[in-house]
Order: structure tokens, then C-alpha cells, then sequence
């Protein structure tokens, strides 16, 4: 018997589930395969900003069967090792190495374990100790050189340094949408005007307001902020954290560049009075915006902000949010995946691997026959393991505002107040002024982000700790293994640098010649 999934939405998040699961899930004319049709408006616009990406990515676009050079000539893409963090500190000079830190891709040496962490801290009073990242992997230094992290001759979706990518939002929606209608997905193109349920409560069909009910056995909700299934037809509860992420608006701007100009290896983020400013390098464009709490900011000082950073007058957009996400983001036969299920601030590019994880999730749970016994058991563990996920988000994203030492502005004198954090991280930091994170303060399979990028961030904003006090000394054999290791490191990065190729020179070898 044939089974049927009906997708509500285009855009990235519709048409990266519609791939992903036309590979994932077995079709007709196996037995229990599922037909899979993607409904989208050309009168709903996407959102269309969300440029950066996460690692996993690219485990993602290789499982779609499609070249890693056929990915980045279709949606303009670039590499992506990181976030350099601009202003956030606190320190002396903003945009110098007292206020200028990296959130690098690659794990540090000794991969998830505390390693050099307590040795570097303890060699706190060296005036030529270097950055923690710098200390630890050999990926700061190539980012710094703007660098590429890999070499033309090596295998797609892998290379010395780990990646991400950069990418042209709306170019990669239809990228997606070419790849999963040759894996057989039906794309019909109208607007709901109604959802049908049934008795239980189900959604059983869809009604456009041209055409045929669309039926279909289980539904995707990728319609973006309006949650046209999960939100309107199935009212499931939205938690909102505009009391702890204060963000709530940005104002976009493209800027052209010239072909030879040079292209970051890295998403930059700009701290300013109330908020930041995110800039992220394509081949022929900058795009650019200014993120910030409205109850913070204007909208005019927010365009001023971006304004004044670009140095152009072009065209900008504004663009309104909530913050938070679906308690409930299963429920019966619905899903919601993407900005349905929640939405955070693009800080740390969180929302296509939210999707991800979702569509992956979704793919290994509808495998096999799926009782009403089955179905309601995958629901409660999909929203199990989705919310804590997100409340971990919650968290990491938290803490690149209550560890700064910014209080210069009364916005980051509100993000530095305890009451404005949620009770985990006040935990975790209490406990990490007088010991190193361990992995009980972590439940792995909720994290987005490791025990490393914890670090990165703490360290990067120098937070305050005694963890590491004195292991030089009492741990002489340690240290001096620890010593040679930090000399290996920096050598490696220096061979790096040497032997890795320009970015821009990357991206057109891509672009280009594959």
C-alpha cells in the first residue's frame, strides 16, 4: 500500500525535507513506500536572509547524491570555517585582539576532551599566550590568512579543516526543489484555503482555492512563521524566549563586491549598542544585516547602524520575529520542520541544521509500518528530543551575551543581569567560575554544539575562572607534553596557511572547473 506525504511550503526548509526524505524513505513500488508532494505559493515570498550554515550540511548535500560543485555553482556558494566575533568582549579596543575572537569548525586538539583547556588557562599571566582557538587548532590561523579549508584536488565534502558553507538563500531553495523533483517529488503550486480533518483530529486533506483537496497519510509544516498546520489547524503551543534572547527584528542589505575582491572564510558578527551585525561573503555579493532588540533600538537607528557599516545607500529590508519554538512540534500525522517549529537569531546559523536534524529524524521514525501505537510513541520522543534540543539553543546562543563584559549600553547591561538567563546556564556558569565543563553538563544527544564551542565562546569573551589554577606546576610532566603539543600546533597552522589555496581562488575552482 502505497503511503502519502503532503509538504505545506517551499523554500529551504520544504525542499530540503522534500530531498532528503525522496532519498531517506522507500517509494513505490515497494511495499509501505511513500509518495512524496511538496505545495508551495508563488504568492507567499520566502524569507530568503538565512545565508550560513552549520557542518552538517554537508554530510546532508552528499547524501542527496549531487557533486559538491553542482551544489556550490547552483546556489553561489562559499566556505565556511567559522564566526569571527567583532566587538563583543568588552575589551580595550573593539576590533583588536583584546575584543576579536574565532568560533572555529575544527574540534581542539584532544577533540571533547578538556586537554590543553586547563594548561592554557593556567598560562594566563604569558603576555605572548595566544588565543584560545589559536592555541588549540591550527584553524584560526588559517582563517586569519583567509584561507580556504581544503585544496582543489581533494574528495568533495572533505578536506584538511571542517567547513560549512556560505550560500545564496533563495538560489539554494531552488537548487533543492530541481533535486527532489527528479527523485520523484510532486510539486504543486496553490494556496491552502482550508485543512481537513478528521475525526480524531488528524489532518486528513488540504483544500487550495483552485483544484482538488490534496490528501495525504502524514504532513510536513514548512510554512514558514505562519505554522499554517501545526499553529492555526492544530494550535500547538509556542514558547516564547524574547526574555532571554532580546532580538526580535533585522534590517538586510546586499552589497555588490567586485570579482577580485577577497572573500572571507567565515560568517563576521559585529556586536553594536543593541545587537550586532551579521556579514557574509559570497562571490559577487556581501550580505549584510543588523540584528537587534526593538526594545532596545529603533528601526531607525537600526538602519543607521547598517548604513553606517556598509558606507552605501542601497536598498534594505526589515524583517520582524518571535522568538522561541513549538512545545509540541509532532503532533498525530503533522510535523512542523523549520521556522514553523521555532526560530532563533542567525548567530550561530542554528536553523537548517534544526532542519536537518529534523527531516533525519522524521525519515528514521516513518520507516516501516506505522500503527497508531507507533505513530504516537514517535511523536512523544520527536518532541522530546526537538524541545531539549532547542532549549540547549536557548542556552549556547545566551551565553555570547551574559559572559561579555559589555556594559556600555543598557542592552547589554539587561543581557549581563542573572534573571534574564535560563536556570541551566546560570547553573553551568556558577560551577565553571571553579571547574572545567565535563560532559555532565551535557546531554550529547540534545547538543547542538560540543563542550569545544562552549569553550571557544567562554574563553573568547574571557571569562573569569580559577579551572586550570596551577596544573603547571603540579602536573610537571603534563604540562611539558602540553607545551610541545601547543608548539605542534602552531607549526601545523603555519604548514596549513602555506599549503592550503586563497578562498576566492577556491570558490572559482568550484565555480568553474568541475
Amino acid at each position: 500500500m502505497t503511503r502519502r506525504i503532503v509538504i505545506v511550503g517551499g523554500g529551504t526548509a520544504g525542499w530540503l525535507s522534500a530531498a532528503y526524505l525522496a532519498r531517506a524513505l522507500p517509494r513505490p513500488p515497494h511495499a509501505g513506500g511513500w509518495t512524496i508532494t511538496l505545495v508551495e505559493s508563488a504568492e507567499i515570498p520566502t524569507i530568503g536572509v538565512g545565508e550560513g550554515s552549520f557542518p552538517t550540511l554537508r554530510t546532508t548535500i552528499a547524501t542527496l547524491g549531487r557533486s559538491e560543485a553542482d551544489f556550490m555553482r547552483a546556489s553561489d556558494a562559499t566556505f565556511k570555517q567559522g564566526v569571527r566575533f567583532a566587538g563583543w568582549a568588552g575589551g580595550a579596543t573593539p576590533g583588536h585582539a583584546d575584543d576579536d575572537y574565532f568560533h572555529p569548525f575544527n574540534l581542539p586538539l584532544g577533540g571533547d576532551a578538556p586537554g590543553l583547556l586547563p594548561f592554557w588557562l593556567d598560562s594566563a599571566r604569558d603576555p605572548a599566550r595566544p588565543a584560545f582557538a589559536d592555541a588549540v587548532t591550527a584553524q584560526e590561523r588559517v582563517i586569519r590568512a583567509g584561507k580556504g579549508p581544503k585544496r582543489a584536488q581533494d574528495a568533495d565534502f572533505g578536506g584538511p579543516m571542517n567547513y560549512a558553507y556560505h550560500f545564496d538563500a533563495a538560489k539554494l531553495a531552488l537548487w533543492l526543489r530541481d533535486v527532489a523533483t527528479a527523485h520523484g517529488v510532486e510539486r504543486i503550486e496553490a494556496t491552502i484555503a482550508a485543512v481537513d480533518r478528521t475525526a480524531s483530529g488528524d489532518i486528513a486533506s488540504l483544500t487550495p482555492l483552485v483544484g482538488e483537496p490534496i490528501a495525504g497519510d502524514f504532513f510536513l509544516d514548512c510554512s514558514g512563521f505562519r505554522a499554517l498546520l501545526i499553529g492555526e489547524a492544530l494550535e500547538a503551543p509556542f514558547h516564547d524566549v524574547g526574555d532571554v534572547l532580546f532580538n526580535d527584528r533585522a534590517i538586510a542589505m546586499q552589497v555588490p563586491t567586485q570579482a577580485d575582491a577577497s572573500i572571507a572564510p567565515y560568517t563576521l558578527a559585529t556586536a553594536h549598542d543593541a545587537g550586532w551585525i551579521w556579514d557574509i561573503g559570497l562571490s559577487t555579493r556581501r550580505g549584510t544585516g543588523c540584528v537587534y532588540s526593538s526594545r532596545h533600538m529603533s528601526d531607525e537607528a537600526a538602519e543607521a547602524v547598517i548604513r553606517t557599516y556598509n558606507g552605501v545607500d542601497l536598498p534594505t529590508r526589515l524583517l520582524r520575529f518571535r522568538t522561541g519554538y513549538r512545545t509540541q512540534q509532532w503532533i498525530g500525522n503533522t510535523v512542523a520542520i523549520g521556522l514553523s517549529a521555532g526560530f532563533f537569531e542567525p548567530l550561530e546559523s542554528t536553523g537548517i541544521m534544526l532542519v536537518e536534524v529534523a527531516a533525519r529524524m522524521v525519515a528514521d521514525m516513518l520507516t516501516g509500518p506505522l500503527d497508531q501505537a507507533a505513530l504516537a510513541g514517535a511523536a512523544r520522543s520527536f518532541n522530546r528530543q526537538m524541545t531539549a534540543r532547542f532549549a540547549a539553543t536557548v542556552e549556547f546562543l545566551k551565553l555570547h551575551y551574559c559572559v561579555s563584559q559589555r556594559r556600555d549600553t543598557p542592552y547589554w547591561r539587561d543581557n549581563a543581569d542573572p534573571a534574564s538567563w535560563p536556570e541551566g546556564l546560570r547553573d553551568k556558569l556558577a560551577q565553571w567560575r571553579h571547574r572545567l565543563p565535563s560532559r555532565f553538563d551535557f546531554v550529547v544527544d540534545y547538543e547542538t554544539f560540543l563542550p569545544p564551542s562552549w569553550a571557544f565562546i567562554l574563553h573568547g569573551l574571557g571569562y573569569a575562572t580559577d579551572a586550570g589554577r596551577g596544573i603547571l606546576a603540579a602536573q610537571p610532566e603534563q604540562a611539558r607534553d602540553a607545551i610541545a603539543a601547543f608548539g605542534k600546533i602552531r607549526q601545523a597552522g603555519l604548514q596549513a596557511v602555506a599549503n592550503l589555496p586563497d578562498h576566492r581562488s577556491l570558490v572559482q575552482h568550484y565555480h568553474r572547473n568541475h
